[in-house]
């Protein structure tokens, strides 16, 4: 049976990947010739660097778990990716993109996909990672075609170039909702275990993450903006960063290297919404505002939210994307001229229910095929030597 279900599940992930890859070779209009489409190719490298390098070392803080958090991370990201190219070639449902656009619109919903994963890291058997990507990228295609495609006409105008709302806060609440359905006594009372070695290979990730990520926000900005965002993404990770020094020592006594690891990203996904729109004063503002809460939410917010629900975040994604990309969000209503504030609203209230809703019924799908034996052990998944 265990066999059996395997195999379904590879070759399902297999049909879709070829589908995926078809189309997109016949992807039409692009000419990778152009500087501008040269540009997005080298942010889009930058990306990737992200996903596998950033991503996946940043999570590798859990001491008896680091072969498969990579592991996990290079499957999350190989679904993802065809799985959204198929949505577009397939389906139908893209736009008018190039082909580079779409592989940067990919690697976004690889990035969601690693944020959600990152709420249950360690509690998956390796071959229900594929499986959430599979349940995933579906959810997270619609929530982008309703609230910044205005499909089905609800939301118009959503302000949100860098993904605060669409990218991280959906991703967190998403795996939010499965760790809510996945999370078993067991694992709620074992401990997550941590060393020297694996934090430095953390904070290794998190300055990966650091680095890039004024590319992740750029990716898609018109060429004259490309600049301003930047300088603002990098000012708004100073702040991110120093807030979260003084808030660190000044909640826990001393610096914690999972709050420097984590909260110091802060600022990055907050000023996602308004990268390429809000002054430089303004993006460092956000920057300080969004290392507070998010080191906040670890050194106090945390423990009071998984002794509530009894579900463990083993990454702490929503302190680190869920409550800052929510702030990010509604920055916009303070920094853009002339929004609309009920689109705002209705586009974050819709992100918020959907990926909450969606992550429950996911978590029960995976519960269906089967549950570790025990929680962030490599020795269950990988042969020794």
């Amino acid at each position: 049976m265990k066999n059996f279900r395997n195999a379904l599940l590879l070759s399902t992930l297999l049909v879709l990947a070829l589908c995926g890859i078809a189309g997109a070779g016949e992807s039409p209009g692009t000419n990778l010739t152009e500087l501008t489409d040269v540009q997005k190719y080298n942010r889009a490298i930058h990306i990737m660097a992200m996903l596998l390098v950033g991503f996946g070392f940043l999570m590798v803080f859990v001491k008896q778990y680091g072969k498969s958090a990579i592991t996990a991370t290079y499957l999350l990201v190989s679904v993802a990716i065809p799985l959204y190219f198929f949505k577009d070639n397939c389906i139908g449902c893209g736009g008018p993109e190039s082909i580079i656009d779409q592989l940067i619109l990919a690697e976004f919903a690889a990035a969601s996909l690693l944020i959600c994963a990152g709420a249950v890291l360690g509690r998956l058997k390796m071959y229900q990672y594929p499986l959430l990507g599979a349940l995933f990228v579906p959810c997270y295609c619609l929530n982008e075609w309703l609230v910044l495609n205005g499909g089905l006409g609800f939301v118009h105008k959503f302000v949100d170039t860098g993904g605060s709302i669409v990218i991280h806060a959906f991703g967190a609440i998403f795996g939010l909702g499965v760790a809510m359905t996945m999370t078993t006594s067991t694992e709620y009372t074992a401990a997550i275990e941590c060393d020297d070695t694996s934090d430095r290979y953390s904070l290794l990730g998190s300055m990966v993450l650091w680095v890039f990520w004024p590319s992740f926000c750029a990716a898609l900005v018109a060429p004259a903006d490309v600049p301003k965002t930047a300088v603002n993404v990098i000012l708004a990770l100073c702040g991110s960063t120093l807030a979260t020094y003084l808030a660190s020592v000044k909640l826990r006594g001393k610096i914690s290297a999972a709050d420097i690891a984590n909260a110091t990203l802060a600022g990055g996904v907050a000023i996602g919404s308004v990268c390429d729109l809000a002054p430089p004063g303004g993006a460092f503002l956000i920057g300080l505002l969004a290392g507070a809460l998010s080191t906040f939410g670890f050194a106090v917010i945390q423990a009071k939210i998984t002794e509530l629900t009894k579900a463990v975040d083993t990454c702490g994604v929503f302190y680190l994307h869920g409550l800052p990309g929510l702030f990010g969000g509604l920055t916009a209503l303070f920094v853009v001229n002339g929004i609309a504030p009920g689109a705002q609203l209705t586009g974050i209230a819709i992100t918020i229910v959907l990926a909450a809703v969606s992550g429950l019924l996911s978590g029960k799908i995976i519960a269906l095929s089967g549950r570790r034996t025990e929680a962030y052990l490599d020795t269950e998944e990988f042969a020794e030597g």
